[in-house]
């Protein structure tokens, strides 16, 4: 079946596509030559414009009092977006700073940044490299073959960021699981259920914890990032429960499933071109162009959406006031008007102007810690391998906002 421009478009609204690859790149790829200011129409969903352009991704978060977050900050059908819009009206839909713009965004980010700041995370720095020294030796134990996505990487940086915010580690299960269905409420294998009321439930069950953890913090606070949330002020008073729970949500949730997600995807690349992985043994100091090129290639946050306070032109295209943009970080991370060949994994690529962190003022605030786990793991990782090869068929997760693959199968040598 011939690929229209239409079919393409709709791939962007379909869970399944995001899981193929090659099916989903070859979408992107000719949005991108034809109609890159794409106006899509997906059954169940309110229509938006499919913005796939690098250049045009920037525009959009550049002009972030044109383009607001709210009311529609992610792609949901028009049923999922009703009802957050009802439970917003009632006071308890989720509010991360993904669903906030200025200036309570400005506000609520100021709350958790000096967690993330340079000289916290050179405070860091030695934890993370113990427990990458842990994570790796957790392969050897596993006898030189395993899930690599399910045994490794989700709990590496599961475990950095839970341990930052104070949770015990006898929860840390309990976060994996809630995290999964919440990503991947379109995913057979990890969502909880099919009806929105289902999976707004695992929201509820977020909800419903971190409730507990703040009570918790402002009884005896103590030295973790829950406490600095939980105890937070603005304007000499404390954030609303939804609005402390929404927090620790979009820390504890997006703090380690994208890092996971690159952790798998990156060593996926890396075993697919030997000749990069040679090259990073041999030259250890590109590690960190080899980090950003595998954000790059993963792009774990797959799009965000912003919706038109005014009339808008772009590439020649009317968006009007009230319409909403999908902004395609994967498609944007593959212009070939931008990446010296795209689809080339290049663990020395400079420069990388990649937008898998977003751009300007959402920016994304763990992105150092993200940068330094990665790093981390492959540092420890690469000199102590003898050999890898896949051991069997990677799979991705069927979503349309945080994923990567779900399923990385292995046979290892290591020191």
């Amino acid at each position: 079946m011939t690929l229209t421009v239409e079919r393409a478009g709709l791939d962007l609204a379909d869970p399944k596509a995001y899981a193929d690859d090659r099916r989903f790149h070859a979408s992107l790829a000719l949005l991108r030559r034809e109609s890159p200011v794409h106006w899509v129409d997906a059954p169940d969903y309110t229509p938006f414009w499919a913005i796939t352009r690098h250049e045009d991704v920037l525009e959009v978060e550049r002009n972030h009092q044109i383009f607001l977050n709210g009311p529609r900050p992610l792609l949901g059908t028009a049923e999922f977006d009703e009802l957050n819009r009802q439970r917003a009206e009632q006071g308890i839909a989720l509010r991360t700073l993904i669903h906030m713009d200025d200036p309570d965004h400005r506000v609520i980010r100021a709350i958790g940044a000096d967690w993330f700041r340079p000289r916290a995370m050179r405070a860091l720095e030695p934890r993370i490299k113990v427990l990458a020294k842990r994570y790796v030796d957790r392969m050897v134990d596993l006898g030189g073959e395993c899930d690599f996505a399910q045994e490794v990487a989700v709990h590496f940086p599961l475990y950095v960021i839970l341990s930052l915010l104070g949770l015990p580690e006898s929860d840390f299960g309990r976060m994996l699981k809630l995290t999964q269905e919440l990503f991947g409420g379109d995913d057979a294998e990890f969502q909880r259920g099919t009806t929105n009321e289902e999976k707004l439930q695992v929201l509820l069950d977020f909800f419903a914890y971190f409730q507990e953890l703040t009570e918790a913090r402002r009884k005896n606070p103590t030295d973790d990032l829950a406490s600095a949330i939980a105890n937070a002020r603005i304007d000499g008073e404390p954030l609303n429960d939804f609005d402390t729970a929404s927090y620790y949500v979009i820390i504890a949730t997006a703090g380690h499933d994208t890092t996971s997600a690159t952790i798998s995807g990156g060593l996926q690349a890396l075993i697919e071109h030997p000749d990069q992985l040679e090259r990073l043994r041999g030259e250890p100091k590109l590690m960190p162009f080899a980090v950003d090129e595998m954000i790059r290639w993963v792009t774990p946050v797959k799009e965000f959406m912003r919706t038109a306070t005014e009339d808008y032109n772009l590439r020649g295209t009317t968006i009007r006031k009230g319409q909403s943009v999908l902004l395609s970080y994967p498609s944007a991370n593959r212009d070939e008007d931008v990446f010296d060949e795209p689809f080339r994994f290049d663990a020395g690529r400079d420069p990388n102007k990649h937008l898998a962190f977003g751009f300007g003022v959402h920016y994304c605030l763990g992105a150092a810690l993200a940068r330094m786990e990665i790093r981390a793991f492959f540092e420890e990782l690469l000199p102590r391998l003898d050999s890898i090869e896949i051991a069997g068929t990677p799979e991705s997760t069927a979503t349309t906002f945080v994923g990567g693959l779900k399923r990385l199968p292995i046979r290892y040598s290591i020191a």
